[in-house]
Parts: structure tokens; sequence; C-alpha cells
């Protein structure tokens, strides 16, 4: 299927490893140009040199907790291509723990990383999405249907972003931008290594046997692969994506069991 991403821009937020990175890689392939952001400027610029193997890539050093960082990011964007047409929201987990345990600074650096960025970065990009119409993504978790244990930070602000996503798709509607959640379950990555880190030591058990416990959970019998992930986002950032707004997508192997 041809996605009709040649010519057009896309942002992608947190994007040197993992999900972002695979996301940025998909629409590279997919003929998009893409800018990549990240917090660590020297990771940047090794996965900018590698990503141009497969389209028009740049990067900008950014800070999402900072509204001056984001600002700037957009800012590049436009200057270095002329428009922006997609934004992929992403960021980092916020730490593990149990109530008792977190500060009211763990809430709020929480709310400004997993939420406060979101909606800062939609207010900068809305008005060169506003000029052709264009999709958002807002990468949450699993947690948006089903609360993971010891993950409360996530599923507090990962369900805010869900109300968001919701919100806007009515707003945003008039100006033909389109804007989806879409959710990974257990994607072989960086989190997920450090998560099952926590937990097995937590549970006092070995790696491994967390893995396999949480493997024999997931009908499918495996974790996800990040590109599986974003072919996915890419499809929904697409123009193949022209009636679908609002809306929150699984990517989960059907772990979660809710509907």
């Amino acid at each position: 299927m041809d996605l009709h991403l040649t010519g057009k821009t896309a942002v992608v937020v947190a994007s040197s490893q993992g999900l972002g990175r695979a996301v940025a890689e998909v629409l590279l392939q997919e003929g998009a140009n893409v800018v990549i952001s990240g917090r660590d400027e020297s990771k940047l610029r090794r996965v900018a040199t590698e990503l141009q193997a497969y389209g028009e890539v740049a990067y900008k050093q950014t800070d999402i907790t900072k509204p001056e960082d984001i600002k700037s990011l957009i800012n590049m964007a436009v200057e270095k291509f002329g428009r922006i047409d997609i934004l992929i929201n992403n960021a980092g987990g916020p730490p593990a723990g149990s109530f008792e345990v977190l500060s009211d600074q763990d809430w709020i650096d929480s709310f400004e990383l997993n939420l406060l960025s979101y909606i800062r970065l939609i207010r900068e990009t809305l008005p060169f999405l506003k000029v052709n119409g264009g999709k958002i993504i807002n990468i949450a978790s699993s947690s948006i249907k089903e609360p993971i244990p010891g993950l409360i930070l996530s599923n507090t602000f990962r369900t805010g972003m869900v109300g968001l996503t919701k919100t806007l798709s009515q707003e945003l509607a008039p100006y033909n931008v389109l804007i989806n959640t879409v959710a990974p379950g257990n994607i072989a990555t960086d989190r997920l290594k450090h998560l099952n880190q926590y937990n097995a030591e937590k549970l006092g058990i070995s790696e491994e046997e967390l893995e396999q416990n949480a493997i024999n959970r997931i009908p499918l019998k495996r974790y996800g692969q990040p590109e599986e992930f974003a072919k996915v986002v890419a499809f929904l950032a697409s123009d193949a994506n022209s009636y679908m707004t609002g809306s929150s997508f699984l990517v989960d192997g059907g772990l979660v069991k809710s509907i």
C-alpha cells in the first residue's frame, strides 16, 4: 500500500532510540521527511547519520519539558522543510513505584513529561498542521485500557492523554487534523528491559523467569518488535487514514483483555 507520505514532513519526538526511532525509520522508508529529537545530541547525531540511508532527516536536541526547546524544535522543522504535516508525540515512561513512595515532585515531573509536553507540542505545531490538514499521533501505553501494577504515574497521565486526544478530535476536525492514540503493550525496547529488571527484583525472581511469565500471558506468545508498532503509527499518520480520529489503538499482541 502506498501511504502517500512522499514530500510530507513529520516531527517525531523522543526518537533517538526505542519506539520513536522505529517510527522515524518507517516514516522515512515511506518517503516522508523526518525531524528527530531527544536530549542527547551525540546520540541524535549518530542516529540521524544512520537514518539518512532511508531519506531526508534532520535532528534537534530537545528537552520536551522546556517550552523554549519545543518552540525551537518546531521552528527548525518549518525552516528546514517548509511545512509540518505529522506530529508524533512520544516521551520516556515515568518511573515505576507505588502511590506511597512517590513524592509531589515525582508527580509534577511526570505530568510535565508525559502530558504537558504533548499539550505544548500540539499547541506549537497546530498552526502548521491546519494549513493542509495533518495528523497527530500520541504514543501512550496499554495502561490506557488496563492499569499496570506499580506504574501509577503512567496509569494516571496516559489516561489523561486519551481524554486530550478525544476532545481535540472534535475541535480539530474542521481543519482536517486527525488525532489518535497508539498504545504499545510489551514491545522489546530498553524501557521494557528496565521495567522487567525492576519487577523481577521486586518479586525476587530472575529476569528470565519474569520475561517468560509475561510472554505466556500474551496470546501471540512473544514480545512485539518496535518496527511492528511503528507500522501502525505510520498508517495512522498517512493519507491512508482519512476517517479515523479520536480513537485509541492497542499494539499488544492481544495482551489486554478489555473490550
